[in-house]
């Protein structure tokens, strides 16, 4: 099992071996408070007070799954943003989820921490 800091410090890369197993995903969620497994997905609900701040969150969300290859599944509404992510190539969850999750968690931390927010 990583640390958070060893998952933000982290890159998706190319994977040689399968999914994780159920108990290995269970223990690497851990680390993460508020995600879940979900259908297959590890998957976490993000809050926010309006529409503009959503949206926001959504481009910078954008960006980090641009920059790491690895893109998530997205339900956006007026205040709040679903985050699914799971690895179509290997057919579950990956270590490659965790890393885009804990860089996720990462951004939305900055946005309740920046004066304003």
């Amino acid at each position: 099992m990583r640390t958070v800091e060893q998952l933000r410090e982290a890159h998706s890369r190319p994977l040689a071996s399968g999914a994780l197993t159920d108990a290995e995903v269970t223990a690497q969620l851990q680390v993460l408070p508020g995600w879940s497994l979900e259908r297959g997905a590890i998957t976490r609900t993000f809050r926010f007070s309006g529409y503009h701040e959503t949206i926001a969150f959504v481009n910078a969300l954008a960006w980090v799954a641009h920059t790491e290859d690895h893109h998530p599944d997205l339900a956006v509404g007026y205040d709040r943003c679903e985050v699914r992510f799971n690895t179509h190539s290997v057919g579950g969850v990956s270590i490659n989820d965790f890393i885009c999750a804990a860089k996720v968690d990462a951004l939305y931390a900055q946005r309740v921490a920046a004066p304003g927010a």
